[in-house]
């Protein structure tokens, strides 16, 4: 078996209580915490049927600070989903590892998040899938 096909993204991806999510009236100051929690410069956003609705990552943050005019305390109260990119790219768990990182390379990312039936099922993060083929 060629290593293109030998991994899946489900192999690698981090679960969804291994990176922050959060529903969409969630605080952006809340989302922020949860971020430095884990560690992890990504959040991902659901609804009530664990649908992805879109995702923030510390660059967003990072831009909307600079062009938004608002006092910062008013930006840290907006609801995350206000702030999220609303039509992420995303993969499913079923894709190959190797495919899954030629798109995070030609999309310039460094978290993919999976779905799989409309629903968010992990969060692909590089160093993960680096780790495992340089490993292999």
């Amino acid at each position: 078996m060629s290593i293109q096909n030998k991994f899946t993204v489900g192999d690698v991806m981090l679960s969804t209580d291994g990176f922050p999510v959060v529903n969409q009236s969630t605080i952006l100051k809340e989302t922020l915490e949860k971020m430095d929690g884990i560690g992890i410069g990504i959040a991902c956003v659901i609804g009530d049927d664990q649908e992805l609705l879109g995702i923030v990552t510390d660059g967003d943050i990072r831009r909307k600070l600079l062009s938004d005019q608002r006092p910062l305390a008013a930006f840290f109260i907006d609801d995350t989903i206000n702030q999220a990119i609303k039509e992420p790219i995303t993969t499913s768990s079923g894709m190959s590892l190797i495919d899954a990182v030629k798109l995070m390379e030609d999309k310039k990312i460094w978290d993919l998040p999976a779905v799989d039936n409309g629903k968010l099922v992990g969060l692909l993060h590089l160093h993960s899938a680096i780790k495992i083929l340089i490993e292999d």
